[in-house]
């Protein structure tokens, strides 16, 4: 059975087919996507047909920064394994964890641990409400699937349009948190100052990211650290897509301005469960008045992968690597759109990157970028999350590939063809039911 096969008798067994949105095949190339991997190392995928593919968009939904299977943080999974992975005692490498992740971070004082990045920012929500004695939150950005989240939609089906992620139903969602969660828009100070004057007895948490597809304006990140301290309300940075990919820990460091928290997983363990909430003392230890306890919190191979991920980040200097590993990707794809007169657009950061095609048929241009790119041996997406398995050589072969591709992708949009080259359905966006 191929990973397609396999993937259509998951929708039988597996509501929507996958745990992640982010790696249900229709996101790519409906039909046609692979779907599972019996093997991956560096920056090769092996599927289940025994066809090896280069990565050279997700890595691992951006968690494997140091590539697949690094041999380095395995080895010191082994030994977490080989040492007993749970027990009635704690492990110490949760200790050694917490004192790297204050050095990185000299304005954090405490830490708290899960194992996935929505559960780490349920936590730090709880202990932000817990500290500042209010219900309320504001924020920017996607931020998961957790119910805190989702009630925005409660008040309006549209309040998380502008949130990276469009058309998420609140089903489920009590209806009862109805009006406890206010969305503003990156660079919108405007906004945030609405809610703070419609809701600031009621904000308790300012939560976001603080950067992702664009620059913070000059003053934001500072008027925003200064509106939580006049209401009263506990700043939260979800790091846990930007964590690591810039500088050797949180990207708010590049910019001077701390929060009271800071949340981290994905490349903080290179594809290993784990996740952290960072904070300063005085708000961590709130966390005492609030019951937030979980069995699998304590087991040790997450620690041991985010040490051995983290010193690895630092002594090769991953960051500074990746991010000219994404700059010559991004400036790869401006050329080859160039010389192919396809209307194409770059965002994001470099370590960070992606782009658009400025077009109507926007969406099938995109899908047929994937067909083409699978077929020349390329998991490819118009997104790309360089890792330190990424060298040179894989980039400058890619980009022959997309200077081919790119051009045919130009003559499909002149044409209006778009469609008739694809062999499957056009991919999706957002949050969608399957049948």
């Amino acid at each position: 059975m191929d990973g397609k096969e396999l993937y259509r008798y998951a929708k039988t067994k597996i509501p929507g087919g996958t745990q992640l949105l982010s790696k249900r095949p229709e996101l790519y190339l409906p039909e046609q996507w692979p779907a599972y991997y019996r093997r991956a190392k560096g920056v090769e995928v092996e599927t289940l047909d025994g066809r090896t593919y280069i990565d050279m968009c997700m890595m691992g939904v951006g968690a494997c920064i140091l590539g697949y299977a690094d041999e380095d943080v395995d080895e010191a999974v082994c030994r977490a394994i080989r040492q007993g992975v749970q027990c009635t005692l704690n492990v110490p490498e949760e200790v050694e964890l917490a004192q790297v992740l204050c050095e990185l971070h000299p304005w954090a004082g405490m830490v708290r641990y899960a194992r996935s990045g929505g559960e780490a920012m349920a936590l730090a929500v709880r202990i932000g409400r817990a500290k500042s004695g209010k219900d309320g939150i504001a924020f920017c950005g996607y931020h998961g699937w957790m119910d805190w989240y989702l009630a925005a939609n409660l008040s309006s089906e549209d309040a998380l349009e502008d949130s990276l992620m469009p058309g998420l139903p609140p089903v489920g969602v009590p209806q009862g948190l109805q009006g406890s969660a206010w969305p503003f828009r990156y660079n919108c100070l405007e906004e945030l100052e609405a809610i703070v004057a419609a809701h600031g007895e009621k904000l308790g948490v300012i939560v976001m990211e603080p950067q992702r597809s664009s620059q913070p304006a000059p003053g934001f990140l500072e008027a925003v650290r200064r509106i939580a301290d006049q209401v009263g309300a506990v700043l939260i940075f979800d790091e846990i897509t930007t964590g690591f990919r810039m500088t050797c820990g949180g990207i708010h460091l590049l910019y001077d301005v701390t929060p009271d928290m800071a949340v981290f997983a994905k490349a903080m363990s290179n594809g290993y469960a784990m996740a952290a909430v960072i904070g300063t003392e005085p708000v961590m230890q709130a966390a005492q008045d609030s019951f937030i306890s979980s069995t699998n919190w304590t087991e040790r191979i997450g620690p041991a992968a985010a040490l051995a991920t983290i010193h690895k980040h630092q002594e090769q200097e991953v960051a500074a690597y990746i991010r000219r590993i994404g700059e010559l990707v991004s400036q790869g794809w401006r050329e080859a759109a160039q010389e192919a007169g396809l209307p194409l657009h770059v965002d994001g950061f470099d370590s960070l990157t992606h782009f658009g095609i400025d077009h109507p048929d926007e969406l099938t241009l995109s899908t047929l970028f994937t067909q083409e790119m699978l077929e020349r041996g390329y998991l490819a997406y118009p997104q790309f999350k360089p890792s330190l398995a990424h060298t040179q050589a894989h980039v400058e072969v890619y980009l022959q590939e997309v200077r081919t591709v790119f051009g045919i992708l130009a003559q499909a949009a002149e044409r209006q063809g778009a469609a008739a080259r694809l062999k499957g359905p056009v991919a999706r966006r957002g949050f969608y039911r399957l049948a």
